[in-house]
């Protein structure tokens, strides 16, 4: 029955979402900034000019752009893109040819004449865009391309084309963990169940974010992030509570009861850390910004799936496939009444009691690490990357390219400059001839302002209550030289021609908008990541009952994020490696960036400290010893944690391949969180802290004991379906005469 009610659930927001289509937006403008305001004003008093605006460029190597075989072809194409479906006009240098639209003439040729490019501007805004007519557009412009001459297309509208690979990462990163899961488990059917569960609820939560679409903001790119999450999560969820079914199968039990034991501990478990991983995605709400409300939910939907499928449909696919979840020779040693191994158990003890032998050298040894590779993060650089920043092999890049500097052969001055690549866009409100001469002189005077290479205009609207002049910085539009520009037209250039008028000039703009987007991200960031630690820390103080549990996470959990963004920075930033990753060249960091893996990061922190800690927990509970605590907790869940991050490490990483630099960012900065966070965190710096700490892990003053409610992560003892205490691996001592065994996380 819970088999069949998924498929209907998959089957059914499947089609719905088919149906109904998607709403993505790729608009992260923020209502109330002054770019904000700027982009309201084109749009009411230029209703026509408010679809994407994107370029078609080329060049020659031989002779001009002038030249009559040139000109002629070019001519004949951009009348060819001026009829396709979608498009509604295309300015040329070549003068009168579409729609009644005078051309530019001689400003969209370079200096040299080698290089020019005409304004090509879609019927709808880049998120409304058909990527069918924009490839058709890019497709008729390049047919124009051969015997010397280069045609590229630059713009947010032409980027549609290059919309990240969605299905290549997704498969590279199942594909990957089904050899992990294999290698682990040595069964195929025990192998499929994770990865089946995963699918299923990351397939149900991509069609359902497509259909959230429709009702609020969802960023383009988070359909993606929630698979890259879900995926990850999913398949990790689904390994504990195998891993727990697993050993009842091998301690005798009936399957049924294995079933229900493994979910009512590793369940229960896998729960309260999905909730952690929600609550931290969901603290992004706390910066009320509407596009980031649709990641935060479009993710959180994807991990409420994944946690939902692990305990429901992972235990009917555990019951269909019976005792199959164990390998060959497993089911037949228990057939015939063989001994048990648990040889890579004891591999797992004697690095536990390493540990414990040498607590403050592998502590020093593990904090070096974090700190060395934190360190790139101090110089981190919150900006928009543009597509100056895309592969090589792409035609925005190679338009981009063209537009600064002209083609590999005309040496300099060929083309426009950088800031032609990302225009400001300066809209006033103007009442009376007063305003409109003040306007007037306004594009005299920023002609000789520095940073400024080129001023166009003033055009104004019907009613004459609204001018627009067009900047074109000297920079490119990922630079600081550009940001500080569009700060001085703020704070000097434009309150000095304001002066002694009513008219009202704000400065917009894709860079602008994208300036004033990072200023309110980073305004916001110590609130959100404050509300973010503190949830969590709440959370675990109510599991643990300690008040160090909740301080080391905390802190493991900000190293962890450190140390991620660090190589995110040397990578992306500072560009080591990226153009041969297929990355395009360096560049800023998103401003969104370090808020999303935040969130992702704390949530899934919280999940390897909740399996490894909840384990330590118990055995202090069941026997006061915190040394045995710790060396047992390790011993017992280092190996399945381990198993769980390289198969998270593989999915992550797959993202590389998507052809999304963002996604790459997220992907690179996940997989390596993940990696720290499992291999030096949790299986070095925290034990050996707790080592160290002694009995001053779990203390807790009396009177929070007596007000803090009680939150139990693991059943109470008996409530498990006869599972089987797990400290029963070689190289471990046995619970003390008198204890009574519990079952760990």
């Amino acid at each position: 029955m819970v088999i069949v009610l998924w498929l209907a659930v998959f089957g059914g927001v499947g089609v719905a979402a088919g149906v109904s289509g998607a709403a993505y937006s790729t608009d992260y403008e923020v209502p109330g900034t002054e770019s904000g305001r700027a982009s309201a004003l084109m749009e009411k008093a230029f209703p026509g000019e408010t679809g994407d605006s994107d370029t078609i460029v080329w060049h020659t190597d031989h002779g001009t752009v002038r030249a009559g075989v040139v000109e002629k072809t070019m001519r004949q194409t951009l009348e060819r893109v001026d009829g396709l479906p979608g498009v509604a006009e295309v300015h040329s240098p070549y003068g009168k040819h579409n729609r009644g639209a005078q051309s530019p003439g001689a400003r969209q040729i370079s200096g040299d004449g080698r290089t020019a490019y005409a304004s090509l501007t879609f019927a709808r805004s880049t998120e409304d865009l058909d990527a069918g007519q924009v490839r058709k557009v890019v497709e008729v412009a390049r047919s124009a391309a051969g015997n010397g001459l280069q045609v590229e297309l630059g713009g947010a509208g032409i980027a549609v084309t290059e919309a990240p690979r969605a299905q290549l990462p997704e498969l590279i990163g199942l594909g990957a963990a089904a050899v992990v899961l294999f290698l682990a488990f040595g069964s195929l059917a025990a192998t499929a169940l994770p990865i089946v569960t995963a699918v299923a609820a990351v397939g149900t939560a991509s069609a359902g974010i497509a259909l959230l679409s429709h009702a609020m903001t969802v960023a383009d790119f988070a359909p993606m992030l929630g698979s890259l999450i879900g995926l990850g999560v999913g398949i990790d969820y689904a390994l504990f509570i195998v891993t727990r079914h697993r050993k009842g199968l091998r301690a005798g039990l009936p399957v049924e009861e294995a079933a229900e034991g493994a979910v009512a501990s590793s369940g229960r478990a896998v729960v309260f850390a999905g909730a952690t991983v929600c609550i931290a995605l969901l603290g992004m709400l706390v910066l009320r910004l509407s596009f980031l409300n649709g990641v935060a939910l479009a993710a959180s939907l994807t991990v409420v799936l994944t946690v939902a499928a692990s305990v429901t449909l992972l235990p009917a696919l555990l019951g269909l496939i019976g005792m199959r979840a164990l390998g060959r020779r497993e089911r037949r040693r228990l057939a015939g009444g063989g001994p048990r191994r648990e040889g890579r158990a004891g591999m797992a003890a004697r690095w536990s009691g390493f540990v414990e032998r040498h607590p403050k050298l592998l502590g020093v040894v593990a904090a070096g690490v974090m700190l060395t590779l934190a360190l790139p993060t101090f110089g981190l650089h919150l900006g928009t990357s543009d597509q100056g920043n895309n592969p090589a092999t792409s035609t925005t890049r190679k338009a981009y390219d063209l537009m600064v500097r002209g083609g590999p052969g005309d040496g300099h001055g060929g083309g426009f400059g950088p800031g032609a690549n990302g225009p400001l866009t300066l809209v006033g409100t103007l009442d009376g001839a007063k305003d409109r001469i003040a306007f007037d002189n306004l594009s005299r005077q920023l002609r000789g302002t520095p940073g400024v290479a080129q001023v166009s205009g003033p055009e104004f609207d019907g009613s004459r209550g609204t001018g627009v002049l067009t900047v074109v910085p000297d920079s490119s539009p990922q630079s600081r030289q550009t940001s500080d520009l569009v700060e001085r037209l703020r704070t000097h250039e434009l309150p000095k021609a304001e002066r002694g008028t009513t008219m009202r000039v704000a400065v917009g703009g894709v860079t602008a908008g994208y300036d004033d987007f990072a200023s309110v991200i980073v305004g916001k960031l110590p609130l959100f990541i404050g509300v973010v630690i503190a949830l969590g820390s709440v959370l675990l103080l109510l599991a643990f009952r300690s008040l160090a549990v909740p301080l080391k996470a905390a802190l493991m959990n900000v190293a962890a994020v450190a140390a991620s963004f660090g190589v995110v920075v040397a990578i992306f930033q500072w560009g080591w490696g990226s153009e041969r990753l297929g990355l395009g060249s360096a560049g800023p960091i998103e401003p969104f960036l370090p808020v999303i893996m935040v969130s992702v990061l704390f949530g899934l922190s919280m999940d390897y400290q909740v399996f490894l800690v909840s384990r330590m927990y118990e055995e202090w509970q069941l026997t006061g010893d915190n040394c045995r605590a710790v060396r047992v907790g390790l011993a017992e869940t280092s190996r399945v944690i381990n198993s769980a991050a390289v198969i998270m490490i593989a999915v992550f990483a797959a993202f590389v391949l998507s052809g999304d630099r963002t996604i790459a960012m997220f992907g690179i900065g996940l997989a390596s969180a993940v990696a720290l966070d499992a291999f030096v965190l949790r299986t070095l710096l925290v034990p050996a802290l707790m080592h160290m700490l002694g009995g001053a892990n779990w203390w807790l003053p009396s009177w929070l004991e007596r007000w803090l409610p009680r939150i139990s992560i693991e059943p109470p003892v008996g409530r498990t379906g006869g599972m089987p205490e797990l400290s029963d691996m070689p190289g471990l001592p046995g619970p003390r005469d008198g204890e009574r065994p519990l079952v760990g996380a």
